[in-house]
């Protein structure tokens, strides 16, 4: 997910000095480290430590508390990090109005997290009006590719199906935005390879999750101009 999201920056033009971006529930990954590494101006976001530990995000260490947790010193030089990278807090589901015109923004593995399914595909509307017109909104989710009727449909994880992100998409273009959208799921050894608890930590592309088999998908939006 750290790839295809870096992927889509690079070769869209955005991962460059002068760009300005956005990170939704940024945990302690790496990538505000790599775009701040390429010159990108970043603004980091994650929820209110408080919420974060109710939810189980602090016990886990998967939630961004202050600055320092995003800084990869392998990656990027203190001061260069601190010259380009600012933290704040920000809840998904109600995004401050002051979050605006940014060249991208992007979420990794967070919109599923929202409570259901309507809160995800409304994050996803939402992140759009963060952007500057012709902005790329790059976001991964959980992605059910057993089942376009039955799901996960509300709880501390969702699963999105084929006709959730069908409608994200129908409402994207309808408002001008680009997308595109594939459902190939890969036939090669990896592709077709599932694991099941207790996970490992090798190499796979699919989970079993419940009685779900499961994915990563990704969403590019360009926002219109207009």
């Amino acid at each position: 997910e750290f790839c295809f999201i870096l992927q889509a920056l690079v070769t869209t033009g955005m991962m460059r000095a002068g760009r300005h971006g956005l990170g939704f529930g940024v945990g302690k990954a790496p990538l505000a480290s790599v775009m701040a590494a390429e010159g990108c101006d970043i603004v980091a976001t994650d929820l209110e430590v408080e919420t974060a530990r109710l939810a189980g995000w602090v016990a886990t260490d998967e939630h961004a508390g202050m600055l320092e947790d995003l800084l990869y010193p392998k990656i990027i030089d203190e001061r260069s990090f601190r010259d380009r990278v600012y933290y704040r807090h920000c809840d998904m589901n109600h995004i401050s109005d002051d979050l605006t015109d940014f060249d991208f923004c992007w979420s990794s593995c967070a919109f599923e997290h929202l409570g259901t399914i309507e809160r995800g595909l409304d994050f996803v509307e939402a992140s759009l009006r963060t952007l500057k017109p012709g902005g790329l909104a790059v976001h991964t989710t959980e992605f059910n590719c057993s089942s376009n009727t039955d799901t996960v449909r509300e709880g501390g994880t969702v699963l999105f199906r084929k006709r959730d992100i069908e409608e994200i998409a129908e409402r994207m273009r309808g408002q001008g935005h680009k997308i595109e959208t594939s459902f190939y799921v890969g036939e090669t050894e990896v592709d077709c390879y599932i694991d099941a608890p207790p996970y490992r930590h090798d190499r796979h592309l699919k989970l079993a999750l419940g009685s779900f088999l499961t994915t990563s998908y990704g969403l590019i939006v360009r926002k219109s101009v207009d």
